[in-house]
């Protein structure tokens, strides 16, 4: 079982999107791209606990929270704010067209293939076919078309949320699709068909809280249920705890005061009013049990136990994901979901979660910013996400370009892919001292003269070393196809080399030397060169060819940055310089770079500008008026 399609329309941050996802897939992208929207779109449609929350969605689930009809004034306003359209891709959807009367509802379809023979038998009246290699549902009158492998049984079932106005409230069901094309009766999709489906999801933050108590729908609830297995202690532990009286013992003195009260008590009531007050543990019934029951863990080599809920990040995370483990390996056809394996966990672990999940779920979904993580997964099970200002998200294809073969891609994942899949805007450096000098300049300037210039982390950019310059057009065609923003630095090329690169960029940052050393020891001062001269542990070797370093800083420095390219010796430099002395051509790219990611506002309006007093103008206030 898996999901192999999900269509979702004005859910959160998605306006309108329709995926087609592997076996097992991670989902990648910048941070507000709506990975967990997915996630949470899944749990709406397929969990079985999800609606029993009341509400189950709120004005925060609809797209821009917009939930009232267009007639609203407040609700239209909203709409004509919304971002022009743009060209939609294979698996962008067109945003179904609402009337003005009609309210916005959350849809969410989610096709099912894969079934097992059990689901089957449960869901026969609403088993459809659905062809895996065109990634759609087989609608040909021609029954021996459903012969091939590749067309298997398919379940899909809808979401819809809506706000009901009558009641005040929001509402959200979930329904057998089928039901609702066929223009009949809607059938609802079950707690129970749910069940059947065995979709686990396991969240970001995870507290732990409800994990080993025997709270309703706990996680070690939903085990017992599965082994059906029904504690029989309720009344035993009640009966006892009833018969538990504290504070009994007279030299307490709690005793003679309630003796006082109840002596007191028979003067002014007759005792079938009630009468003899004493103290027990509590009034305790079954769901009081069930919430206060608690797990405790030893918490190292001893004896001392503390509950399971106060244990480290990372073992209440390994505890969480054991008990899911558990309820796959019991369940046997199970999607699960999870956020961020890599929280509080080691990197071996990690690569240990991915692994296990994936044997015991018959489909595996994450969401991570881990390497360890990502590289565990082959480029057609790694989902890049791509959403537009206009709430439309797709999956973004990896193709990888010709000077970069899947061996490459593989080996170097970690240092030079990783984190350009996951940034939205990429740096192209030629190499690894521009790599590791650039992010420099733009952090210390930005200390320097906060008001001039930003940091590249600030400005959301991720410096991605290239290797040499001819790699540099090929990495940027690789993510400039996956949606993202792409700039280049780079030492000067000859003209048809640049113009190649300028195709794939957004802005090219080339320098006119041969070099960003010899860049940087022509654009800066001697009082820089020697300070920093006087600083380094000189190479023997370099001391022989330079006696006095100091006196002749900038040949030396020449030879010394040439002996240690790449091991941030240029770094170091720049990182001690002021403003001044940091070369006029780094200050113009970073200026440069900090327009184009974060523009000025624009001017206002003629008009409007003409409407606003100037200062001297006849009729303008005087400095200091009000």
């Amino acid at each position: 079982m898996r999901v192999c399609r999900i269509s979702i329309n004005h859910f959160r941050g998605i306006k309108g999107a329709v995926l087609h996802l592997p076996k097992h897939a991670v989902l990648i992208g910048d941070n507000n791209t709506g990975k967990t929207t997915i996630l949470e779109a899944l749990d709406l449609a397929l969990g079985p606990d999800r609606l029993n929350r009341t509400p189950p969605i709120d004005e925060h689930d609809f797209h821009q929270g917009r939930y009232l009809a267009k007639s609203d004034p407040e609700a239209a306003a909203i709409e004509d704010g919304d971002a022009a359209g743009k060209a939609l891709g294979p698996d962008e959807p067109a945003a179904a067209e609402e009337s003005d009367a009609e309210a916005p509802r959350i849809e969410i379809e989610v096709t099912i293939a894969d079934l097992s023979e059990e689901q089957l038998a449960r869901f026969g009246d609403n088993v459809e076919f659905w062809d895996s290699n065109a990634d759609s549902f087989y609608e040909a009158p021609n029954p021996e078309g459903i012969d091939p492998a590749h067309v298997v049984e398919a379940l899909r079932v809808t979401f819809h949320g809506w706000y009901d106005v009558e009641e005040d409230d929001f509402e959200g069901r979930t329904y057998f699709t089928r039901s609702l094309l066929d223009g009949g009766t809607p059938v609802p999709f079950t707690k129970k068909d749910k069940q059947a489906c065995g979709f686990l999801y396991l969240r970001s933050l995870r507290t732990g809280t409800r994990a080993l108590s025997l709270e309703r729908g706990s996680l070690l609830d939903i085990i017992l249920r599965l082994k059906e297995v029904r504690p029989q202690m309720w009344e035993d532990t009640l009966a006892t705890l009833s018969g538990f009286s504290v504070a009994a013992d007279p030299a307490l003195g709690i005793t003679g005061v309630l003796e006082s009260i109840n002596a007191a008590l028979k003067k002014y009531v007759p005792k079938e009013w009630g009468i003899e007050p004493h103290l027990k543990v509590s009034n305790l019934t079954r769901d009081h049990l069930r919430k206060v029951i608690t797990a405790f863990i030893a918490t190292g080599e001893g004896q001392h136990a503390a509950p399971y809920y106060r244990q480290g990040t990372g073992t209440i995370n390994m505890l969480v994901l054991a008990m899911l483990s558990q309820i796959a390996a019991d369940k046997q056809n199970v999607i699960f979901a999870m956020e961020e394996p890599e929280t509080a966990i080691p990197p071996y672990a990690q690569k240990r979660i991915v692994h296990e999940i994936r044997q015991l779920a018959s489909q595996a979904l994450f969401t991570s910013h881990s390497p360890y993580v990502l590289e565990e997964f082959a480029i057609e099970e790694t989902v890049v996400l791509g959403r537009g200002s206009d709430g439309v998200l797709a999956r973004k294809p990896i193709s990888l370009p010709d000077n970069v073969k899947l061996k490459r891609y593989r080996q170097e994942f970690r240092t030079r892919f990783c984190e350009g899949l996951l940034a939205r805007r990429i740096l192209i450096a030629e190499g690894a001292t521009e790599a590791s000098a650039f992010p420099v300049v733009c952090r210390l300037l930005s200390e320097l003269k906060p008001d001039t210039y930003r940091s590249l982390e600030a400005m959301g950019v991720c410096v991605v070393d290239a290797g040499s310059e001819t790699n540099i057009r090929g990495m940027a065609k690789l993510y400039r196809e996956l949606g993202k923003r792409t700039f280049a630095l780079c030492d000067k090329q000859e003209a048809a080399h640049q113009a190649l690169i300028e195709q794939e960029v957004e802005c090219l940052l080339m320098h006119g030397e041969k070099g960003f050393e010899a860049m940087v020891l022509k654009g800066t001062t001697e009082n820089a060169l020697k300070r920093f001269a006087a600083t380094i542990d000189w190479p023997q070797d370099l001391t022989q060819t330079f006696p006095d370093p100091v006196a002749q800083a900038s040949d030396a420095l020449a030879a010394y940055f040439k002996k240690n390219k790449g091991n941030w010796g240029i770094s170091d430099f720049l990182a001690q310089c002021s403003e001044d002395e940091i070369p006029e051509w780094l200050r113009q790219a970073c200026t440069r770079l900090k327009d184009i990611c974060d523009p000025p506002p624009p001017p206002p309006p003629p008009a409007e500008a003409a409407a606003q007093p100037e200062a001297g103008r006849p009729g303008a206030p005087a400095d200091g008026a009000d």
